[in-house]
């Protein structure tokens, strides 16, 4: 594919995203157990409907549409960056062991400090950020390569595994509560949720913007990276770090859901190139594509029961990953 033809196809996607976006999210409101007409949605939102639809739209289906926006987007971001940081479209804040860092501390509050439960954003980043600490030091020799990173975080996902499951067993007699969250979804999430998580949701993708250059500088190696005057130890820290504060915000919500981070920037990156200044926002709006469909197809395809989502995209993930591998000859 020549220059003017990837220029074409990347305005074509830049265009579309932002309409696929509208659908899906009119999509997620519209569809499930009871349909619900674009009539009745204008009468909720604009007129003064006081019938059953108001609180399936209102406090049922809109902010958990919102709520999987925010965490697609967020996880998206994340794996963008640890792909870029890393160089490796294996990197995924679930497969390096980032998310079950997050996971670990906020299924730590919400078990053996439930009174604490509003903290479970902090807790989250906290236990994301310090994993990610932990794996940058185990790879560190006179710089982390992208590989010892890797590595690195397939052994603490394995060890952070095997702690979470020794607090499950100890704490057995609460663990049903946690159970469906573990899984990864959405259900039950409401204002309440959308409230406590979006100011650091946001917060996190604003910052995902200043990483747009650094991230760009990074591609050209750190020989020439550094060649520029840039600092690319401290760089990749910080982007890791950022990688890890908007995972962390995602899992304090939404749970274990995992190859969101994986899928999406490596297909955008398929389409549209490496650049970060379309890279990164195209996979805030892709990420929050596949999870609020994913999520609305998981809420209504299999009624009576709600499928959670993260076991629906753990099914479409793994294949791809598995062809990922496949293709870069590691299997």
């Amino acid at each position: 594919m020549n220059i003017e033809q990837r220029s074409i196809r990347r305005k074509l996607i830049i265009i579309l995203s932002p309409i696929l976006l509208l659908l899906v999210i009119f999509f997620g409101i519209t569809y499930g157990s009871v349909p619900i007409t674009f009539k009745e949605i204008w009468k909720v939102l604009f007129g003064h409907d006081q019938s059953v639809y108001q609180t399936i739209i209102l406090d049922l289906r809109l902010p958990r549409v919102l709520i999987g926006l925010l965490v697609g987007a967020c996880l998206a971001v994340a794996g963008g960056l640890l792909q870029g940081v890393m160089k490796n479209p294996l990197a995924d804040p679930a497969i390096i062991g980032v998310t079950a860092g997050g996971g670990l501390m906020a299924s730590a509050t919400m078990l053996i400090l439930p009174q604490f439960s509003y903290l479970l954003p902090i807790s989250a980043f906290i236990g994301a950020f310090l994993t990610a600490m932990i794996i940058y030091i185990l790879a560190w020799d006179k710089g982390a390569s992208p590989l010892k990173i890797i590595l690195a975080g397939v052994a603490i996902n394995a060890l952070l595994g095997a702690i979470q499951s020794g607090i499950m067993v100890i704490y057995s007699d609460r663990v049903q509560s946690i159970i469906p969250w573990l899984a990864g979804g959405l259900n039950g999430r409401s204002w309440y949720h959308l409230e406590f998580m979006a100011p650091y949701a946001i917060a996190g993708l604003l910052l995902s913007l200043f990483a747009i250059k650094p991230a760009n500088l990074l591609l050209l190696g750190d020989d020439s990276a550094k060649l520029l005057g840039q600092r690319v130890e401290l760089q990749r820290f910080l982007l890791i770090s950022l990688a890890a504060f908007l995972a962390g915000t995602a899992v304090s919500v939404a749970g274990l859901i995992g190859f969101v981070g994986l899928v999406v920037p490596h297909a955008i990156r398929i389409l549209i190139g490496e650049d970060y200044r379309y890279l990164l926002p195209l996979s805030a709006i892709g990420g929050a594509i596949l999870v609020v469909l994913a999520d609305t197809i998981a809420r209504s395809w299999f009624d009576p029961i709600e499928l959670p989502v993260g076991i629906l995209l753990a099914v479409l993930g793994a294949p791809f990953f598995l062809y990922l591998i496949k293709k870069r000859g590691l299997m």
